[in-house]
């Protein structure tokens, strides 16, 4: 009996495994390059968006930027300014980008497809290129002057639809966002892509036994089973849009023309905080704008995570 019990005790004891330090000092170096490039420009973002410089010294004011940010006329006509065309910028990346991303991959993973390798490639190359070639490229492309865009509209016969689209305040938005689409589509669609491909083959196999072929398997089986990546691509393009600078400053400038019809908030915070010609940069302020431009994407990746994620799983499983 003793034996027996003995054995028992033996058997219930847990295995003790030797604790992995090595792990956190490979860890450690990644770990402080992190928290100096992005932990503490954070910090010290939120902390200066709380100070004000008043008689050449730096003042603890509180939430009074963001009042001023808000209320007052001068800033806050440019702040809500910037902020309608962000959401536009970031509602046209969603309405065609992704769409548009989702419908090449749908068409790159049809099995009769020839030359698959080439289309991919060449859709996916504009995302390789620097946002300056594209956006030299595309001022060329769309000169009025010397521009090549009113030639290729003539040869179709749509020359009379040519217009000088980046130097109207009501097109100059919406053109500055396709090229931006354009250039990004190869992203989702290389994301949809891959989601695609991975999807068991066992799956297709039972759809096509009960009937399903074509776009209709498509939409009733492929579609529901990359929701996850849908889900990611929209998290990803929403981050992205709302950190848009680079795009809008190489093809309009700085002042984001005409008439600040492309004005965005990154736009907007790099001219108030660095300045701009004759105006001079605040830094308090513009930590203000950077401050709101992270509280919103903080609550849009929040929503993301705890609401549209575990719905989706939800309708997976």
């Amino acid at each position: 009996m003793s034996d027996a019990a003995t054995s028992d005790a033996l058997e219930v004891m847990p295995i003790r495994r030797s604790k992995r330090w090595h792990i956190l000092v490979f860890l450690f170096p990644a770990f402080i390059v992190y928290t100096a490039v992005m932990i503490l420009p954070l910090i010290e973002t939120l902390r200066l968006s709380l100070y004000n410089v008043v008689d050449n010294q730096s003042v603890f004011v509180g939430l009074n930027n963001f009042k001023v940010l808000f209320g007052d006329d001068r800033w806050s006509h440019d702040f809500w300014n910037a902020l309608r065309n962000n959401l536009i910028f970031f509602a046209i990346h969603m309405c065609v980008q992704n769409p548009i991303g989702v419908a090449l991959a749908a068409l790159l993973s049809l099995p009769k497809l020839r030359f698959v390798a080439f289309y991919r490639t060449a859709i996916f190359l504009p995302t390789l290129l620097s946002f300056v070639v594209v956006g030299f490229i595309w001022k060329l492309i769309l000169s009025p002057l010397w521009g090549v865009a009113p030639e290729l509209l003539n040869v179709i016969g749509l020359k009379s639809f040519f217009a000088p689209w980046l130097g109207r305040p009501s097109t100059a938005l919406i053109t500055v966002a396709l090229i931006s689409v354009w250039q990004y589509v190869g992203i989702p669609m290389m994301l949809i892509y891959a989601a695609l491909l991975n999807i068991p083959e066992e799956v297709i196999e039972a759809a096509e036994c009960d009937g399903i072929t074509g776009w209709s398997q498509f939409w009733k089986i492929k579609l529901p089973l990359v929701l996850p990546a849908i889900g990611i691509i929209s998290i990803l393009t929403f981050v992205g849009n709302f950190n848009a600078f680079d795009l809008v400053y190489t093809v309009q400038g700085a002042l984001a023309g005409p008439d600040g019809s492309t004005d965005i908030l990154g736009t907007l915070l790099y001219r108030v905080f660095f300045g701009f010609q004759l105006q001079l940069g605040d830094r308090s302020m513009g930590a203000t704008i950077a401050t709101v431009m992270f509280l919103i994407i903080l609550a849009g990746v929040s929503f993301y995570l705890f609401i549209v994620q575990r719905r989706i799983r939800r309708y997976q499983f």
